[in-house]
């Protein structure tokens, strides 16, 4: 078969159903919607699928032949973001946005399907497809797992459609490719007073101050410098009145690295900075330390498969080497595999904004690409003899 082809000629089914998705976005755990479109389109395949995790998919095409099984992820889940593109296909529910390239995740792989499907029998083994849900949350990956999505899974394979990339060219090298994704919150107990009499009351408010300062101090003195590492506070709310001291301050912020090790030292390091630190305001702080999901490491061996695979379709020109980066993405929590970046960017159509912002687009020259990519690592994976 020539997968290359037959992305070209799924290329417009594609980017309709993109647009469309694009056009009606629902943020994680409610894409109700975009879940019922994809099973229809399942249905009109003759694929077969089960409902997961509320509202993700797992459908399978099994090979003529026996042999592995291959599973082909994508993120359906969009952002609490207002968009700003003025395009025919924006987004009509207000405040949610495809801020992140998910519209264009599982129009690729509804493409993928049709191919896959029409080629059964030159199929070794079968192809699990994962529609999965609240990847925004860290959440989805974890919640199919649990209810038993990988069992008899060999290797995964996902693509992220990435606007630091060129278009026509993809990144798939193996290593730490995103990192570890931590969520904590610190709440800071105080007293309350006058602001004309600040003596009398602990100031919740300068104790969390402090805090916020002093937990920039965890990367830069107490983790070595050849590790990557983020500790960054993100939300401080505190305080009821400009003349009123307060008695509470809260602070909710993430952690990220590609080192386990490091990782696992994040709450008691944090907890320590913020006890202490807080005590010497005369304050209190207990923390709350969620963990999110863990580093995405592609694995050698499907890396080197996944190569492979970017040289048929677009020649050793198409290999692009990216640095890892300290994004969170909840494909970790799946077996060993590769996570491939297909590149989308392409500053004459205006598709050169960064992820999660208002204007955020896409080159949908790159959805052909991935349609492809998608296909041509599930053969190859499935006719390699191990992974």
């Amino acid at each position: 078969m020539n997968i290359k082809e037959l992305a070209k000629q799924n290329k417009q089914y594609v980017i309709d159903l993109r647009r469309e998705f694009h056009k009606y976005p629902e943020p994680s755990w409610q894409e109700f919607r975009t879940s019922k479109r994809i099973k229809e389109e399942l249905d009109k395949m003759g694929i077969d699928y089960i409902s997961v995790a509320g509202t993700g998919i797992v459908a399978v095409i099994k090979g003529e032949k026996n042999g592995k099984t291959v599973a082909l992820r994508a993120d359906i889940d969009a952002l609490q973001v207002k968009e700003a593109n003025d395009i025919p296909y924006k987004s009509q529910n207000e405040g949610i946005m495809h801020a992140c390239g998910h519209d264009g995740h599982g129009a690729m792989l509804l493409g993928a399907a049709k191919i896959l499907n029409d080629c059964k029998s030159e199929i070794n083994g079968t192809v699990k497809l994962f529609f999965q849900p609240a990847e925004e949350l860290a959440a989805g990956a974890e919640k199919m797992v649990q209810e038993g999505v990988m069992e008899g899974v060999d290797g995964v394979f996902g693509i992220h459609l990435w606007t630091d990339l060129a278009c026509g060219t993809v990144s798939v090298e193996e290593g730490p490719r995103m990192a570890s994704a931590d969520l904590f919150k610190i709440k800071v107990k105080g007293k309350g007073g006058h602001g004309s009499l600040p003596h009398q009351g602990v100031d919740a408010v300068v104790a969390a101050s402090a805090i916020v300062m002093d937990l920039q101090s965890v990367v830069s003195r107490e983790i070595s410098p050849l590790e990557s590492a983020v500790v960054s506070i993100g939300k401080f709310q505190g305080g009821t009145r400009f003349n009123v001291i307060a008695d509470e301050a809260v602070l909710e912020g993430t952690t990220r690295c590609f080192n386990n090790e490091i990782r696992k030292e994040f709450p008691k390091i944090l907890e320590r900075i913020a006890k202490n630190t807080a005590a010497s305001y005369r304050a209190e702080a207990e923390i709350e330390y969620i963990h999110g999901t863990p580093a995405t490491i592609n694995e050698a061996v499907c890396s080197g498969i996944a190569e492979k695979s970017v040289e048929k379709l677009l020649g050793k020109e198409g290999i692009s080497k990216m640095e890892k980066v300290t994004g969170g993405e909840d494909f970790a929590r799946y077996l060993e595999g590769v996570l491939a970046f297909v590149g989308a960017r392409n500053e004459e159509k205006q598709a050169n904004y960064p992820h999660h912002h208002p204007r955020f687009n896409i080159d949908e020259d790159a959805l052909e690409i991935g349609i492809a990519l998608y296909a041509q690592f599930a053969i190859d994976f499935l006719n390699e003899e191990k992974c």
